[in-house]
């Protein structure tokens, strides 16, 4: 994959136009409209007119333009953003006003190319260096970046290593800003601490002069945060936190009998849509895949034990909207920008609240509406402490056992508890919470306080009778005894003699199951490890079957149907005219090879159902629509407007 994407074409006048004269856009002539001295140019073209002509935005949103002066001002900066709050604009805005070139440091292939081809698409000149690049390709970069062809470099921070002078052609560019984005892998307390994070710092000492530095990250909290100014040696870092609150997203915990049921119906009800399906392990991945492509869903997967070719095939059909359906592991997504991902399905619980904000915050990026679905069960917090538990095999270290231990806690607090979902997240990040916010599936539902006690005193009185028979079951078979089923297995090994067999048979299985959950949620009950747990007692069993404790737990009054945003969500203001304009975009997507969202996100597709532009100069007014992109679509799209409404008037 080339390291820029753009088709040939003549530059258009202003400061920041390229011709690109290479078939992948190599060679190209970079024409700047000043001189090389360092950092900001006042006579520059200024950070407003940056934001519409490059990018096509009339106003900054929230934080955006104080870390834009911050940077601009030489300061470092320390920013907590959340997905889709426009992040990458505070850097790329800075890195086209000061002089020299600016290196972002990315963790992800597929965050390097879209932010890479967005560019090319405003004729910005962007590169990127990471293992897609062949060696011709990868000297062909270098080259054009020691000419001062490049006004934005991505690299992989495995890029940055010293030990074999692989960096050692950066220290000769004048690099005026680094940026680290996802800058929690840089802690070891974030959720996605990688190694080659440790690289930078080491990069950035080596560099002749040392650049303003800027920090980036959708979750971190005070611990990471202390941690990433500590490991990168910010100095006097402008910090901001606009708030973790993305209120285009609508959130739902669901606790299924059968997860692939459940999967297979949202994925019915979002059919024609984009999204992200999370799986806890590989295993998982591969059965989800296979179950729902045998069912003919255009799914693809992602997980680390593929090799390197079918990660990037799976992935592009996935960005490319082939597979519109991506099952993966954690090992996907981080960067991602793909604008037009409606949901996100976690299949499994991940082991703490940050990895699934981050995870359920890849949908909606655009700003539209979109779903983040948790379907619960306490077979993975089981799995969770296994993997933790390997980690630490792996790390040594005890104290970080009991740290993410601690956060698998409170994110299985989050998946069960009945007060509002969005309140829980941002009170995990230390945020106001809302007691009420409209917008998930506990603030739909209405729960009420039920007394579990009989209950309790016959599950677990069925634990211990089958401890003094010798016997250890796990839940299906509780719950088989308890409702008197007459299976082979549980006729031939005599459980129909327990006194405890069907003393529960009028009560269903997912209400069962439910109470069971509650128990060992609340430890009075609990799973053995292993990939088939088996139910057991503990110190606080006694209390419920010999000392009568009353335990209570909230019910939902009633199965409330999922209410979600997309439902209630207005929909395009004309939707055959979104349609026709989709149909467009994906034409002139094709011809360009680049993903559909490159061209116009979907946001911009709906403002100008709304809006109607049947000039150039309505067509500039459009968010998302800068000056380059104008010149280059505004005929085709104003086209297929001026057809609708005329199609509409003689109806």
């Amino acid at each position: 994959m080339p390291s820029v994407a753009s088709r040939a074409g003549p530059a258009k006048a202003g400061p920041f136009f390229v011709r690109f004269t290479g078939r992948h856009g190599f060679g190209a002539a970079l024409r700047l409209n000043h001189p090389a001295p360092a950092q900001y140019n006042s006579a520059m073209p200024d950070k407003y007119s940056t934001l519409k002509s490059v990018f096509g935005y009339d106003a900054f949103r929230l934080g955006q333009e104080e870390v834009i002066d911050a940077l601009l001002s030489g300061r470092d900066a320390l920013v907590v953003m959340p997905t889709g709050a426009g992040k990458s604009l505070c850097y790329q805005i800075p890195a086209l006003l000061m002089d020299g070139v600016s290196i972002i440091v990315s963790p992800l292939i597929s965050l390097m190319k879209d932010q890479v081809q967005a560019l090319c698409e405003s004729d910005v000149a962007a590169a990127f260096i990471n293992s897609s690049l062949s060696y011709d390709e990868y000297l062909r970069t270098r080259r054009r970046a020691a000419a001062g062809g490049y006004k934005i470099i991505y690299i992989a921070p495995e890029r940055l290593s010293r030990e074999d002078g692989a960096c050692s052609w950066l220290e000769g560019l004048d690099v005026s800003l680094v940026v680290i984005d996802e800058a929690h892998c840089v802690s070891h307390w974030g959720h996605d601490f990688r190694t080659s994070y440790m690289r930078i710092a080491p990069f950035i000492r080596s560099l002749p002069r040392r650049p303003v530095v800027a920090t980036f990250t959708a979750t971190a909290t005070e611990r990471v945060k202390a941690d990433i100014e500590a490991a990168l040696s910010l100095e006097n870092p402008f910090c901001i936190t606009t708030g973790f609150d993305r209120p285009n997203l609508y959130f739902a915990i669901e606790k299924p009998d059968n997860k692939m049921r459940s999967l297979k119906k949202h994925l019915a009800r979002l059919k024609n849509r984009s999204g992200i399906v999370y799986c806890l392990t590989r295993r998982y991945v591969e059965d989800v895949c296979e179950e729902l492509t045998a069912n003919g869903i255009a799914a693809t997967r992602y997980h680390a034990g593929l090799s390197p070719d079918e990660r990037r095939e799976n992935q592009d059909d996935f960005i490319y909207d082939r597979k519109p359906i991506m099952i993966a592991t954690n090992a996907f997504g981080m960067g991602i920008d793909k604008s037009n991902v409606s949901f996100v399905i976690h299949y499994n619980m991940p082991k703490n609240i940050e990895s699934y904000y981050q995870e359920a915050g890849r949908a909606g990026r655009d700003g539209g509406s979109a779903e983040c679905i948790l379907l619960y069960s306490y077979e993975d917090v089981k799995t969770n402490e296994f993997l933790i538990e390997k980690s630490v095999e792996e790390s040594g270290s005890a104290e970080l056992k009991e740290y993410n231990l601690e956060l698998l806690k409170r994110m299985t607090f989050y998946a069960t508890g009945t007060d509002c979902l969005r309140g829980r997240l941002l009170a995990y990040f230390g945020e106001s919470p809302p007691n009420y916010c409209g917008a998930c599936s506990n603030c739909m539902t209405q729960f009420e306080s039920v007394d579990i006690t009989i209950e309790a005193q016959k599950i677990i009185s069925c634990v211990y009778r089958l401890k003094q028979r010798g016997r250890r079951l796990g839940k299906m078979m509780i719950i088989q005894i308890l409702r008197g089923s007459r299976s082979a297995k549980i006729i031939n090994e005599k459980l129909d003699g327990l006194s405890v067999w069907g003393i529960m048979k009028d009560t269903s299985e997912p209400a069962i199951r439910g109470v069971i959950d509650f128990l060992v949620l609340n430890g009075y009950l609990a799973l053995s490890g292993g990939d088939y747990p088996l139910l057991i007692e503990t110190e606080k069993s006694g209390a419920v079957i010999f000392e009568k404790k009353p335990l209570d737990m909230m019910l939902p009054k009633e199965e409330a149907a999922l209410k979600t945003v997309a439902s209630t969500a207005a929909a395009p203001a004309e939707a055959a005219l979104f349609t026709k304009l989709k149909a467009l975009r994906a034409e002139l997507a094709a011809a360009a090879r680049v993903p559909a969202y490159i061209i116009f996100a979907d946001a911009t597709l709906n403002a100008m159902c709304r809006k109607l532009p049947r000039t150039k100069a309505a067509f500039l007014e459009i968010p998302g629509v800068g000056a380059v992109k104008a010149e280059k679509y505004c005929e085709p799209f104003i086209r297929v407007v001026c057809e609708y409404i005329a199609e509409n008037a003689s109806s």
